[in-house]
């Protein structure tokens, strides 16, 4: 491997270049149209335009990619999050062409790929699910409801981030609401498949870092608490998490890391899960790919996981057990409004990320640039790391406080109500704190 294209855009482009640089490596940036002011495209070895605007004219046109990949020279591709990332098809075509995907297998991607599939291969290898059903139409939805009991949430098989998922509390909802998330699946993810899973209240969301060599060897890098979410994305990222048992979550992370291994996961993925009452744990889905708040494991210790991404796809053994070290916390800076939480576009006249000891900004946006309809609204990751989750706190309030942005409005004054919120404070979390916080049941 000598030459990475990057098929992504923003900061994880901008954070492959970096590690790819660090290993010597020489790196291949693309953009479209919208993108041409980038300031990550004179940061990467070459650069190379893509025609079209909108995300299925550039980044997802797999023609245009591997006319890249041919002219560039490139021997290797790295696909960031979002966009092609998890898309087996396009792993195949990668790997086709004596090209390195990094990242894991096809057959990985499509196996964890399919929520159902991942359910019942995760709890074969022993890590618990919360009871779900398997694709059903409405027939067998209102049996498996009838076994299961309301509240139960409605899951698109092959959805992700939340979309298509509806909560129904009793069989009319269940009904109405079948239509709605199979419309949406079919729409999102080209498939109607959707199940039924338990509804938790009031849930944790706490996610396990794994590294795997697909060998059988797989090792964790702790867990981060994501349960600060709107519409079921996620705003706030933790490690450690806040409120639970420290050896507790080191037991659930083996158990994370031996059902990986188990699966013979290669290169970098998360197992995600929710945490109910008393430590009811389930898992929620796996993510195969490098995650957007990868930063805040890098934090806590020390890891350069896009490093080891291609350090794995290289075919080099496991790092060794990393060891954590005080807390880290990421908030997203997003274009939109805080009150509405509606997107805002328009070009930056103002961008001045702060400049503080231990706090890390991730970004692909510079002054001048335009910020478009066309892609997530997400303008920077703000991380910040102390030896306290109070001092950490404080350090990412006065980081986004001294983050001056002009042009467009953010969420900048959101993310600190957050942060000063006494439950946050006190590390009580889960999923359905911001919705509380904005005057919802």
């Amino acid at each position: 491997m000598h030459k990475i294209l990057i098929a992504n855009r923003g900061a994880i482009a901008r954070r492959v270049i970096r590690s790819a640089h660090k290993l010597g490596l020489e790196t291949v940036a693309i953009y479209s149209e919208a993108d041409a002011a980038a300031p990550y495209l004179a940061e990467a070895t070459h650069a190379y335009s893509l025609k079209g605007f909108r995300a299925e004219e550039s980044y997802l046109d797999q023609d245009q990619l591997f006319q890249v990949l041919q002219d560039s020279g490139a021997d290797a591709v790295h696909p960031g999050y979002g966009f092609l990332s998890e898309h087996a098809g396009f792993a195949d075509e990668v790997r086709k062409r004596d090209a390195t995907f990094i990242g894991p297998s096809s057959k990985l991607i499509t196996d964890m790929g399919d929520k159902v599939s991942a359910r019942k291969k995760i709890s074969a290898l022993g890590f618990p699910i919360f009871a779900g059903s398997d694709l059903v139409d409405e027939k067998a939805a209102l049996v498996a409801a009838e076994q299961m009991g309301y509240p139960l949430l409605i899951k698109p098989s092959g959805g992700g981030g939340g979309l298509g998922m509806i909560r129904c509390a009793n069989e009319e909802q269940l009904k109405v609401g079948l239509a709605q998330a199979r419309a949406v699946a079919e729409r999102a993810f080209a498939s109607s498949g959707v199940y039924l899973e338990r509804y938790i209240q009031k849930p944790r969301h706490v996610e396990f870092q794994i590294l795997g060599d697909g060998r059988g060897g797989a090792i964790h890098a702790f867990e981060r608490d994501c349960s600060i979410q709107r519409r079921n994305q996620k705003l706030i990222e933790e490690s450690p998490a806040p409120g639970l048992d420290e050896g507790w979550l080191l037991e659930q992370a083996d158990k994370a890391a031996a059902a990986c291994a188990k699966l013979n996961y290669d290169n970098a993925g998360t197992l995600e899960t929710l945490v109910g009452a008393d430590n009811d744990i389930g898992f929620l889905e796996m993510n195969t790919r490098i995650q957007v708040e990868h930063g805040v494991t890098e934090g806590i210790t020390g890891m350069d996981l896009v490093a080891e991404q291609i350090r794995l796809a290289q075919g080099a053994p496991l790092p060794a057990n990393p060891k954590r070290s005080g807390h880290a916390i990421e908030a997203r800076i997003y274009a939109e409004d805080s009150q509405t939480l509606l997107p805002s576009t328009g070009r930056i006249s103002v961008y001045r990320p702060p400049k503080m000891h231990a706090v890390r900004v991730e970004t692909g946006y510079g002054e001048g640039q335009e910020v478009t309809p066309y892609y997530d609204a997400m303008l920077a990751k703000v991380i910040a790391h102390a030896p306290t989750r109070e001092l950490a706190i404080g350090r990412l309030s006065v980081a986004l406080q001294a983050f001056e942005i002009k042009g467009v409005r953010t969420n900048q004054a959101l993310l600190l109500s957050i942060l000063g919120h006494a439950d946050f404070l006190a590390g009580k979390v889960d999923t359905q704190l911001l919705e509380r916080m904005r005057g919802g049941s």
